[in-house]
């Protein structure tokens, strides 16, 4: 058996015939500027050939329910092994999703006390929030009550007709509205204020009845039931993402009175080992719980006690130890969940496999990072072979096999610029190899700031009492380790108190077959509007979603065959060539272009052909974010994750009226030289008299900050304290601060 996986001719995307080996049972770290083709070479070629070819072993039926991969555009892979690959997608889940049941530790803990615990209760299920015998019977399993805030959600000053329901579909216009309106059980013109409390009580919270003088619009079939029974079964109980914003508006959530958070009944707290209910062990932090299972003593369940032991270590030796089981996956940080999507590998028995991994640095402070390097050369010691896709310095520097994808982006991408190890790349005059080695310094200004935006006393999860000053109109970053309560001073406290603030989160964009950059940044009518004036036609026609479409692949530039057990194939349309558009729409041009032509400029280009003052408004941001080399009309679902990251930077600057710009982990996908630009960019926000708030844990941010923010020192009940606030410079006089020990290695750094 060869070491080494082999890949000729690579072609898939922007590769330009590639040619590549990847060392077995080695780190190899895949590195290059956002756009060069790293993750058409590792994820759309490496990846989808290994889960492809093993989802073929799999029935015609199986292969259904698995997810599809495009076969690559590839002369031969030899050699591969089956991947795993670990995404830098945030963990989501649901309501019920928690620490406990993702790492599996609670079904271990359910399994340890329905074998030990007294008095016996019944066998694990029991145990399970999930289940009705062991749910809270307040919560229903969920750990907390959402009531909804009367007051929020009516205005008393308003009748039905003007709109007194604040709720989407429940509003003048809206269906919903009609089940009251059309009931006959209202005066639709009467202010809600001069209801009486009968009336009151059946619009608010009637459970379900039948309307005596209806009218004629009034569905048959239809019962009454009040606003709030209706919102709470639509919404509230069904967890509908689609309305969140609204929902948090008008609930009030507390900790269930009844369970105290735990989410089982008082049955299941009852059973107990060592005095400890099982709804005790989920309120621990990890670090507790631990030592706790180290004290049951039972040699009939070693292996269950070993088994949760393992689990919990791996958390600790992650940095996680001040995380509860309880904890609600929604509620984790984008470092916390990389950080525990990587332990479930590590415990893992399976060896001699291939580990992709999306930027595992992603959300990681510098002190996270050292615990992640460590998962990592385990899971090589283990005997695996582990592919990175990275731009960290601290990652590429543990690599055993480096390589370079590059020059530029996009079309300017491609090749491979560097093979070797990482004493051969710091030689080098490669765009990494450069950034690795280039001079490293801090801004030691200290401006007087004459205004600044204050929070006082401000306490919400683990930040308690806080007090930050942030100078208006100048650059602050904050900064501390994952779950140290940086999104929650500044996203949370500093956003309820100045709520004219614009914030670009860490949420991904879901880009699509059908989006583009014109799509995403709204300014498509702008463009299909150009072709209207000069044809004299209707806008839609030059939309390949509406009129405009291709008559065969319906705008998709591609026809997908049914191939029925052996799957679907996508084949390029033979009317449209790809094109999407039909005859008439391609047959108007303006200067000189077609509307197909002029989605096939890039950025760079077509700012000098146009007129149109937003058009060009939203050129010059894009061009900002270094995107000016991407097509107009290039889907977002072949965009990389950096591409997507300063795309959603620039829809942020080109859309938001704020004075007030917050950017969560801006840096997430860029290379070192595109943090560059963007700190160039920074500059060209605070000329505007923009202030800036950037929650970062990248070094060269945080060294060119003209006001930080430490948090810390550790994560959860550890971390939500202000460690630092001040100029740079004076940060690194603080000795117990992780960030100002990382910021002192990163200007001492010695090549």
């Amino acid at each position: 058996m060869s070491n080494f996986i082999s890949i000729k001719g690579a072609k898939t995307n922007n590769l330009k015939n590639i040619s590549i080996k990847f060392p077995k049972h080695k780190i190899t770290v895949v590195t290059g500027v956002s756009g060069s083709g790293k993750s058409s070479l590792v994820f759309d070629t490496l990846a989808a050939e290994s889960q492809r070819l093993l989802n073929e072993t799999y029935s015609s039926y199986i292969q259904q329910l698995l997810p599809h991969y495009q076969q690559p555009t590839v002369d031969s892979i030899e050699n591969l092994p089956v991947s795993i690959v670990i995404s830098q997608k945030k963990i989501g889940g649901n309501a019920r999703s928690t620490v406990g049941t993702l790492t599996d530790i609670y079904s271990s803990l359910r399994l340890l006390y329905s074998r030990m615990a007294t008095p016996f209760i019944g066998y694990s299920m029991i145990y399970s929030f999930n289940n009705p015998q062991g749910m809270c019977e307040t919560c229903k399993g969920l750990g907390e009550i959402k009531r909804i805030d009367i007051n929020k959600l009516i205005d008393f000053d308003k009748s039905l007709n003007d709109g007194a329901i604040d709720f989407p579909t429940f509003q003048p216009g809206g269906w919903r509205l009609t089940r009251y309106t059309e009931s006959g059980n209202f005066d639709n013109d009467k202010k809600l204020k001069n209801y009486t409390q009968v009336e009151l009580d059946l619009l608010l919270n009637d459970t379900g009845s039948s309307p005596k003088n209806p009218t004629k619009d009034w569905p048959k079939t239809s019962t009454y039931i009040g606003i709030i029974p209706r919102i709470t079964k639509s919404f509230i109980e069904k967890d509908d993402k689609k309305y969140n914003t609204q929902l948090y508006r008008i609930l009030e959530i507390r900790e269930c009175p009844n369970c105290a958070g735990t989410r089982v009944n008082e049955f299941v707290r009852s059973s107990k080992i060592l005095g400890k209910s099982i709804a005790d062990c989920v309120l621990m932090p990890i670090s507790e719980l631990y030592m706790f299972i180290r004290k049951i003593e039972s040699p009939n369940l070693k292996i269950i006690l070993d088994d949760l032991l393992k689990k919990l270590k791996s958390l600790e030796e992650v940095g996680l130890s001040y995380l509860s089981l309880n904890r609600p996956t929604t509620s984790l940080s984008g470092g916390e969940s990389q950080r525990i999507k990587m332990t479930k590998h590590l415990n893992s028995a399976l060896t001699d496999l291939l580990y992709i991994f999306d930027e595992p640095s992603v959300g990681l402070h510098p002190e996270d990072i050292q615990k992640v390097l460590k998962i990592i050369m385990g899971l090589r010691d283990k005997g695996n072979t582990v592919v990175l896709v990275d731009h960290d310095p601290d990652i590429i520097k543990i690599a055993d096999h480096i390589i370079e994808v590059g020059p530029g982006p996009g079309y300017k991408g491609g090749e491979i610029t560097f093979e070797g190890t990482y004493s051969e790349l710091l030689k080098t005059n490669t765009v990494t190899g450069k950034a690795l080695t280039c001079e490293t310094s801090l801004n030691t200004d200290k401006t007087n700031f004459p205004s600044y935006y204050e929070l006082e006393n401000a306490s919400l999860y683990n930040v308690k009492n806080a007090s930050v000053k942030i100078p208006k109109n100048y650059l602050t970053v904050v900064t501390g380790v994952a779950g140290s309560g940086k999104s929650t001073l500044i996203r949370s406290l500093f956003k309820d108190k100045y709520s004219e603030a614009s914030i670009l989160d860490q949420s991904q964009i879901k880009g699509s077959n059908r989006s583009s950059v014109l799509t995403y940044l709204n300014v498509f009518d702008k463009v299909r509007n150009i072709y209207a004036q000069q044809s004299g036609e209707s806008t839609s026609l030059f939309s390949y979603n509406g009129k405009g479409a291709c008559p065969t692949c319906k705008g998709k530039g591609f026809v997908k065959m049914d191939l029925a057990y052996m799957g679907d194939v996508e084949q390029l349309c033979e009317r449209c060539q790809g094109k999407r558009y039909n005859d008439k729409a391609l047959s108007v041009y303006w200067r000189g272009l077609n509307i197909y032509d002029f989605l096939q400029q890039s950025v760079d280009e077509v700012i000098h052909l146009i007129d149109e003052k937003i058009l060009i408004a939203t050129m010059q941001d894009l061009i900002d974010v270094n995107l000016g080399y991407v097509k107009l009309g290039q889907s977002l679902d072949t965009f990389s994750g950096g591409e997507l990251q300063r795309l959603k930077i620039a829809k942020i600057i080109h859309q938001s009226l704020s004075d007030i710009i917050i950017l969560d982990e801006p840096t997430t996908g860029l290379h070192e030289t595109d943090i560059e630009s963007l700190l160039i960019l920074f500059k060209k926000i605070l000329k505007k008299n923009k202030t800036l708030i950037v929650l970062e844990h990248n070094l060269k941010v945080i060294s060119k900050a003209q006001w930080i923010i430490d948090m810390g020192l550790d994560g959860g009940d550890s971390g939500g304290k202000v460690l630092f606030e001040g100029y740079p410079i004076d940060l690194l006089k603080l000795k117990s601060s992780y960030t100002a020990k990382h910021l002192t290695n990163y200007l001492n750094r010695s090549i």
